[in-house]
């Protein structure tokens, strides 16, 4: 199957009959949004300075894969303006009020953790990550964080119930260190990343960027989701979206990111759509809700997104124990809209499409004022037709996609 994108007629609503592209903080003379912050960072040493940096270091650290997750994303400018992991005094500040000390925005703290009581300020840390060498840490700080604090303010609730309480308890160490990094290579992943430089010199300059983001595999849904939202009102004709799932650490019982790598490129590879861009985020899912809508429209706005896709729950997860939802449905949406124009950004609201038998995907608003017949498939479902063999609907899930999962499986 190859997929053509047939553009459709799209109304442009932006200010002074400029794209939010041009009117939202793009000063720079790249022609896209300006980084978050003012400036793109980039911490990676020059060649030359790396072999004098190794010599200057104390000792060697191993990063968990969420800690190789942040380091990257610091180095890179994913969390622009950030130049290393947070101080005390901004990991508390954004703990109790989404913003740095400075008063900037920001959904999650970025801190350093470790149960090793002899890192001392002042050590330069050599972090390590499955045999590589990824960035010299310099410690200027140092504390015992509240935990039951931070799980409040970042996550709504102190219950163990929901994964980032749990994570935060009981992976996390006993410390965290703020201070400055200096890159001397990335991770080496099975999925590649690209820099937030290098995902911009393939965007259209004055155009709008929606950025697409999204945790599992790819079916049909999505894609039907993101093409759709090109045709916002509040988007350029000329407009693009962003493909950019995170393939980092999420929840247990998600599928592995690799897998989930795999299933992008096998579309991108089938899919003739010259307004689709297609990369991927190494970043470390923490199930925030509306906290974790913030972190990903600030870290898109740095890929160059001008515009973010925002789902009826997104982030969102349930009690371990009970099932319960621990944010309403619509909460990380409201967040993220009230935050957006001091972004500079805009949201997208997801919609809410259902597969009918007469017209295919539509609206479940659409669906029900016609009367017509909606089909279902559960993930839990869709995973036991995987299991067992069984035929999954071209209509739920797209062939090269299953072919991926089931040889995964």
């Amino acid at each position: 199957m190859r997929l053509v994108w047939e553009n459709p007629s799209t109304a442009i609503r932006c200010p002074e009959g400029m794209s939010i592209a041009e009117s939202a903080l793009s000063a720079n003379s790249g022609g896209l949004i300006t980084p978050h912050g003012g400036a793109l960072v980039d911490l990676m040493l020059a060649a030359e300075q790396r072999q004098d940096a190794l010599q200057s270091c104390d000792r060697r650290i191993e990063c968990s894969d969420r800690n190789a997750c942040d380091v990257e994303l610091l180095v890179v400018g994913g969390f622009s303006p950030l130049r290393g992991f947070m101080h005390q005094q901004d990991y508390e500040s954004v703990v109790a009020s989404h913003r740095t000390s400075s008063g900037l925005l920001f959904g999650l703290p970025i801190v350093f953790d470790s149960d090793d009581a002899s890192i001392a300020i002042g050590d330069r840390l050599l972090l390590t990550y499955r045999g590589q060498e990824l960035a010299i840490f310099t410690v200027e700080s140092r504390w015992e964080p509240d935990k039951v604090k931070e799980a409040k303010g970042c996550y709504g609730t102190t219950s163990l119930e929901h994964p980032a309480v749990r994570m935060i308890a009981m992976e996390r160490g006993r410390f965290y260190f703020g201070g400055r990094i200096q890159g001397l290579e990335l991770p080496r992943r099975v999925f590649p990343c690209r820099t937030p430089a290098e995902v911009r010199a393939t965007l259209p300059h004055g155009q709008d960027v929606v950025a697409f983001q999204c945790r599992n595999p790819i079916h049909r849904a999505h894609y039907e989701l993101f093409t759709r939202a090109l045709q916002a009102t509040n988007v350029s004709e000329g407009g693009v979206v962003l493909v950019h799932p995170t393939c980092g650490p999420t929840q247990d019982d998600d599928i592995d990111g690799a897998v989930r790598f795999q299933t992008y490129e096998r579309l991108a590879a089938e899919v003739n759509n010259p307004r689709i861009r297609w990369a991927y985020l190494p970043y470390s899912m923490h199930m925030a809700g509306p906290r974790e809508a913030l972190q990903h429209m600030i870290i898109r706005k740095n890929y160059g997104c001008t515009h973010f896709i925002i789902g009826r729950d997104m982030a969102g997860c349930k009690s371990s124990l009970s099932g319960d939802d621990f944010y309403s449905p619509y909460a990380a949406q409201d967040f993220a809209r009230d935050n957006a124009s001091e972004l500079g950004m805009e949201t997208v609201p997801s919609l809410n499409l259902v597969y009918t038998e007469e017209e295919g995907y539509v609206t479940a608003e659409h669906a029900e004022a016609r009367g017509l017949h909606v089909r279902k498939l559960s993930g839990t479902q869709f995973r036991q037709m995987l299991r067992g063999g069984e035929e999954i609907p071209e209509w739920f899930a797209f062939r090269s996609v299953v072919e991926v999962l089931r040889a995964a499986a």
